[in-house]
């Protein structure tokens, strides 16, 4: 939704002109005609604020005042100053006061709306940044977390109980769903927060330096080892480690997690006696840990010990509630980022975003967004702006079709041998328009073909493909793939 303004002048020529200049440029207005009006409103306005354009000279309460009175109560809100008498003493004691930034009247509405734009990503990028800080100190808290469904707040209650204990956490859902935002909002509330946070991608790792990777081992335990290395264990003892796509080790793996996990210790490949570590254990899956153990997938034992307290995040398309808030988010965080003045969804482009199933999750959706707000031109994403999305959904999206040839090319395709056609059983190359589809959704394409032409065998797909097995699992779970290998 488009972002909202409030202006603060008791002249009413000046509110209506400057409601004027800043309404075409897109924002939604508010008008009080003085100081006092302005706290009191804000006071009822908790959030849906995102600017103030403030008057200095005012009577009863003027300007300085309202700065210096808004700035502990919403250090974050962006206040720009307006007044007639631009001495450096003014410009200075309202910069000091928590202005943003200060104009002088008449302002011009070029330089009103550029103003305006850079005090907003200026904000936008301040809290990207706090929130990355957050993120690498491992203080991440459930405030990061964006959503507001019933499903996400069970969720975070859920995961809030537990940040206050060390036991052992298994996180279900689909990939891209955000199983590790949960995991490191845990770790940032809890008594461990801002220690260690280490990451493993079970799914990722070589069979062969699985052991090595987690526990560590010593020079010339190996050929190749030239170097001590300590392994993941070690790194994550006092804080957090997340073990990612567990569902992914191998049988004589999970044997060695659970010693682990029972002793406390780990044994460095190459080493003569145990490492003790401590660490808070919190694995996450995409697949059904529990149908693994029936089918011998998956060790009993190991599965009790890190399903003691399972958290299960639904898909996207169960909690399409959320979808127009990340929209948001993600619209704000990357315009800012990317320097695009992009700053509202259309309701047509929401509700076609809102009705699609997103298979590849909130990653997906953040990868849809990111590509709407990098070639956007203007100030809002409409549903031309996703036309794969659109293309899906059977959705039009107002593109203008390819031009009818001319009567020379009319002659030279009549002459020209007939183009074969540019598809593989149902891939094509081309979009309904005869363009070229992006690269990445014809790999896709032909990722799930050859899944399903190999019969899940994932050795034979990656050397048909000619790409290495730990490349395609990722591009499977990037693509949100439930994929049952068969004998």
């Amino acid at each position: 939704m488009p972002q909202t303004i409030l202006v603060v002048d008791d002249d009413p020529t000046q509110r209506r002109l400057l409601e004027a200049v800043v309404t075409k440029q897109g924002y939604q207005v508010h008008l009080v005609p003085g100081g006092r009006e302005a706290l009191d409103f804000l006071d009822r306005q908790q959030a849906g604020i995102d600017l103030v354009l403030l008057d200095l000279v005012m009577p009863e309460l003027d300007g300085m005042e309202v700065l210096e009175t808004i700035r502990p109560r919403r250090p974050n809100l962006p206040v720009i100053v307006l007044t007639a008498h631009g001495g450096v003493d003014t410009v200075v004691k309202a910069m000091r006061a928590g202005a943003t930034d200060f104009l002088v009247k008449p302002v011009g509405p070029e330089r009103l709306k550029v103003t305006i734009e850079n005090a907003l990503k200026l904000v936008t990028l301040t809290g990207e940044l706090s929130r990355l800080n957050r993120r690498i100190s491992g203080t991440m808290g459930f405030e990061d977390l964006v959503g507001a469904s019933t499903t996400m707040g069970g969720i975070t209650d859920l995961a809030r109980r537990a940040s206050t204990s060390n036991i052992p956490i298994l996180i279900e859902g689909e990939s891209g769903v955000g199983k590790e935002l949960i995991a490191r909002a845990i770790q940032g509330s809890s008594e461990r927060a801002g220690k260690p946070f280490v990451v493993v991608n079970c799914g990722a790792i070589p069979d062969n330096l699985v052991e090595s990777i987690l526990f560590g081992h010593e020079k010339g335990a190996f050929t190749g080892a030239t170097d001590k290395h300590v392994g993941k264990f070690q790194e994550a003892s006092g804080g957090t480690l997340f073990l990612d796509e567990i569902g992914e080790l191998k049988p004589d793996m999970q044997v060695k997690l659970l010693r682990a996990l029972q002793e406390g210790e780990v044994d460095p490949v190459g080493g003569t006696k145990p490492v003790k570590v401590d660490i808070r254990l919190i694995s996450a899956t995409n697949r059904d840990l529990g149908q693994m153990v029936k089918d011998g997938k998956f060790r009993e034992d190991l599965y009790y010990r890190l399903h003691v307290y399972p958290i299960l995040i639904p898909p996207l398309r169960d909690r399409r509630e959320d979808i127009p808030l990340l929209v948001e988010h993600f619209v704000s965080a990357i315009a800012a980022a990317e320097g695009k003045m992009v700053s509202s969804v259309t309701p047509a482009a929401m509700a076609l975003l809102s009705s699609y199933n997103w298979p590849g999750n909130v990653r997906q959706l953040e990868n849809a967004v990111f590509r709407a707000v990098v070639l956007c031109d203007g100030r809002a994403l409409d549903v031309a702006d996703f036309p794969q999305i659109a293309q899906a959904m059977g959705v039009a999206t107002g593109r203008p079709a390819a031009p009818a040839a001319t009567p020379a090319t009319a002659v030279t395709a009549a002459a020209a041998p007939a183009a074969p056609a540019a598809s593989l059983d149902g891939i094509s190359a081309l979009d309904a328009a005869g363009m070229l589809r992006p690269l990445s959704d014809v790999e896709s394409d032909m990722i799930r073909y050859a899944i399903k032409k190999y019969n899940g065998r994932m050795s034979e797909v990656a050397r048909r493909l000619g790409i290495g097995r730990s490349t395609l699992y990722r591009k499977v779970r990037e693509l949100g793939l439930e994929v049952r290998e068969e004998a």
